[in-house]
């Protein structure tokens, strides 16, 4: 099947910056694997870069683990995967057995895919900081291409919809089919690239182009696709906001989608004020690598075939803005300067990391199709 993804990604490679192996995650390993790392580990071909936390075995069987799971990898009491060399910022895994020998995780890390009827559909997180400051590169257009060099045809790990499975909604009750959803992802891409939007603009249209689409009648596949080619040119006017009043709603509804035991207490002393004095002010010179994000929010959606609807799709790249703008403040507010691109590539990871490793997809997805109504 072919392989998609965004023209910034598509030359993706790890610059081993060492986010993914010291985030304190969860890393299970499949049972074949365990066996023949356990096998390694043995006879000394691997040795582990860290002590474990509590002095555990480098691979922790116990009986509660993940389906299909055989160990999870340990931790050191920092948080470091055991087998993450800090100071060559390798693992040491992946340096002395290959890549064949890391577990899922690692090796698919930070690819989120979705594959279709249509091919394989791959976005990055930008948690990831090598992820992250390729939304900052202005040597390639924005755009979907097809066989990237960095993402060879393969079994992606991600969301797999099956031909048992709906096509996304165009909206509740009313489905799109594989040629329409497929042509209002790449109009969604196309706003993202249209220089003469702002990132609030991007939002605006898009909202707008997705009523003006589900008015559609009667809905066919061929309608819809065609109502999205003959959608304005011109995209709609949208300020930047004058408050986070709109953005810490949307942080609240990402919060609520958080479990518990993983949810982050609540930091919102000062935002408002650091937003007023340190990010509006010069939020527009940011506008290509935040419309870059949001295009990335667009392509690859998961929301796409957990919501209710081409709204719910636009509303979820609403609020990774939004949250994007309160990530903006925090940084700011803590290092009492003004948005820069190093402060604005770190709130971008912390949006990221909220929406794609926190919080659960599906009840996102759940929440915001309130806008559906």
């Amino acid at each position: 099947m072919p392989v998609y993804a965004l023209s910034i990604h598509a030359d993706y490679k790890c610059r081993h910056s060492g986010a993914c192996c010291t985030a304190d995650w969860d890393v299970p390993v499949e049972l074949p694997l365990y066996k023949s790392l356990d096998e390694a580990l043995t006879s000394a071909r691997v040795t582990p870069a860290g002590v474990a936390d509590q002095h555990t075995t480098p691979l922790i069987v116990e009986d509660d683990l993940p389906d299909d799971a055989a160990a999870m990898v340990a931790r050191t009491s920092t948080g470091d995967c055991v087998f993450y060399h800090r100071h060559s910022g390798l693992c040491v895994v992946h340096r002395d057995l290959g890549e064949a020998m890391l577990p899922a995780t690692c090796r698919h890390f930070p690819r989120l895919a979705v594959r279709d009827a249509r091919g394989t559909f791959i976005s990055l997180t930008h948690y990831c900081p090598t992820a992250a400051a390729s939304l900052f590169r202005d040597d390639v257009p924005v755009r979907i291409v097809e066989s990237p060099p960095a993402f060879p045809e393969a079994d992606y790990e991600g969301l797999v919809i099956t031909n048992d499975d709906w096509p996304p909604l165009l909206k509740p009750n009313v489905l799109a089919d594989a040629d329409s959803y497929d042509a209002w992802e790449r109009h969604m891409v196309k706003r993202c690239a249209d220089a003469r939007l702002s990132p609030e603009s991007v939002v605006a249209t898009l909202e707008r182009d997705a009523r003006l689409v589900r008015a559609v009648s009667p809905v066919t596949g061929a309608a819809i696709a065609q109502a999205i080619a003959g959608l304005p040119d011109a995209g709609v006017p949208a300020p930047v906001p004058h408050s986070l009043d709109d953005s810490i709603a949307h942080l609240g509804d990402v919060a609520a989608a958080i479990p518990e035991e993983w949810r982050p207490e609540p930091d919102t002393q000062g935002l408002n004020e650091s937003y007023l004095q340190f990010v509006r002010p010069g939020w527009h010179t940011w506008s290509l690598p935040l419309k870059r994000y949001l295009a990335a929010k667009a392509f690859a959606s998961w929301t796409a075939y957990q919501g209710n609807g081409f709204l719910t799709i636009v509303h979820g790249i609403d609020a990774a803005l939004g949250l994007v703008r309160i990530e903006a403040s925090r940084q700011c507010r803590d290092a009492a300067r003004p948005l820069e691109a190093s402060l604005l590539q770190e709130a971008i990871r912390e949006a990221d990391f909220t929406l794609n490793h926190l919080a659960a997809g599906d009840e996102l997805a759940e929440r915001w199709s309130k806008v559906e109504a």
